[in-house]
């Protein structure tokens, strides 16, 4: 009957699928599976950055590397970009606004930690810092691919010194470690949200899409 007509057609079909000239599996890679990459590196420079801070912590020395130390921000912490949103209302701006946040925020960041590795006083440290640096950078890459890969425009402008052209230094040791110990604190909860960031994100972008493509010659 035709049922078999149509059976015997797809059987021989799939044996001859080999002798076709053009038939070709690709993935298409985009946005998914930039995002997911994006979410991995995060998690990682959180892990990374655990080890780092305690280390730093102890270079530091008491009362920074106690662990109920938690003294009020001072003003002259302000130029560390803070993390500290209503989390409310951070989820409450676009995609692309939480992205541009994400990106300049660890660009300035990374500032900061630059000029931190060039005074530190142990090479231990200071590779352990340069390494993380690395990472950090790798992420700000990362963050500009997502955008990219969303149709986003990356965010304009310098992403700002680590402080401002005749800004007075730290005036004793004690305000130093001050400035170092917030630098470490803001880049702890920054990573935390951006890896909730990511995560969302990553459940709203579909995963990179496996086609079949068939082009058949002669047909």
């Amino acid at each position: 009957g035709d049922s078999w007509g149509i059976f015997t057609f797809l059987c021989a079909a799939l044996c001859n699928l080999p002798a076709l000239p053009a038939l070709n599996c690709s993935e298409e890679l985009g946005a998914g599976q930039s995002i997911q990459q994006t979410y991995d590196l995060t998690r990682y420079l959180e892990h990374q950055l655990r080890t780092l801070a305690g280390t730093y912590l102890n270079y530091l020395g008491p009362p920074f590397n106690e662990p109920d130390f938690n003294p009020p921000r001072l003003a002259r912490a302000e130029r560390v970009p803070s993390a500290t949103v209503d989390l409310d209302l951070w989820r409450g701006l676009t995609d692309n606004a939480r992205l541009a946040a994400n990106y300049r925020a660890y660009s300035r960041l990374l500032c900061y930690l630059r000029v931190l590795d060039g005074q530190v006083g142990t090479a231990e440290l200071r590779h352990r810092l340069a390494h993380f640096c690395a990472s950090l950078q790798g992420l700000v890459l990362s963050i500009g691919g997502v955008m990219s890969s969303l149709g986003y425009p990356l965010p304009t402008g310098p992403a700002g010194p680590p402080a401002p052209p005749g800004a007075p230094a730290a005036p004793n040791d004690f305000l130093k470690k001050m400035d170092d110990f917030w630098l470490l604190k803001e880049l702890q909860t920054w990573l935390w949200r951006s890896a909730k960031d990511f995560n969302r994100l990553k459940k709203k972008v579909p995963p990179a899409v496996v086609t079949l493509r068939l082009e058949a010659r002669g047909f």
